[in-house]
């Protein structure tokens, strides 16, 4: 057995049509996995597929709302039913929402939490599901972030999300280790991607982002390459409720 060795094995990413979720896919491929993509905009979705499969890449596109339990499962049941059986499952698809709490309505509220902490639920469960009736172990890796432990001011809502799949992920290992699945968490720090270049934007945040870092660089998505691959490979199998922040030690200091 090779440790980080995926291959013959099918991954599907949520959220992945490019930031975050196209690094992992990309990294879990380059590891030897088949590939499941995902995303809500076509373009992009396809443009992603493109890019993977001239890299050589097996991989393969699905396109439904993360939040919707009737959704996930007929594109599930899609997928296993033209023989694909998921053995590693990353929920990446999210959302931020910066206001302060004061002023965030009950309906944005309600869609930070269904798309960032209902989906990873209803993903993890129904993928669980067909892991555990097929008998064969699985990986579950589910994308916290630093505000799984810390909060930080008009980012309450997505705090209370991040938060939330932290806690939902030892939930997960506490009911689905004797199944051989390792349900797992990354979270990572302050990553250049398109929901945060506003903030690099910023010459007073970016100051303030570099000189809170002792890695004194913001991050990019292919520093959490590493940690997703352990987390999916055979190298993790007694790995089972953790958070592994990928921060540059943000977390580590005061």
């Amino acid at each position: 057995m090779t440790l980080f060795d995926l291959t013959g094995r099918t991954a599907l990413i949520t959220g992945s049509s490019g930031g975050l979720g196209l690094a992992m896919a990309r990294g879990l491929a380059q590891s030897g996995a088949q590939i499941i993509i995902h995303g809500r905009n076509h373009d992009k979705l396809e443009a992603a597929r493109h890019a993977l499969s001239e890299e050589g890449h097996q991989v393969l596109t699905t396109s439904f709302d993360v939040a919707d339990e009737a959704a996930i499962e007929q594109a599930l049941k899609a997928l296993k039913d033209e023989g694909f059986s998921i053995d590693i499952l990353v929920n990446n698809a999210g959302m931020q929402l910066r206001r302060p709490l004061i002023e965030v309505e009950l309906d944005q509220w309600e869609k930070v939490i269904n798309t960032n902490l209902t989906s990873t639920f209803l993903m993890g469960r129904n993928v669980a599901r067909q892991m555990i009736e097929r008998g064969q172990g699985g990986k579950i890796i589910n994308i916290g972030s630093l505000m799984s432990s810390v909060a930080r001011s008009t980012v309450g809502a997505y705090t209370a999300s991040k938060g939330g799949v932290r806690l939902l992920t030892q939930s997960m290992a506490a009911e689905w280790a004797e199944h051989d699945i390792q349900t797992n968490a990354i979270g990572p720090g302050y990553m250049i991607t398109e929901m945060t270049k506003p903030l690099a934007d910023d010459p007073k945040f970016n100051d303030w982002l570099i000189n809170r870092t002792p890695s004194k660089r913001w991050g990019v998505p292919e520093d959490l390459v590493g940690t997703v691959v352990y987390l999916a490979s055979p190298a993790s199998s007694y790995v089972n409720g953790q958070i592994i922040y990928v921060d540059g030690g943000m977390l580590a200091v005061i």
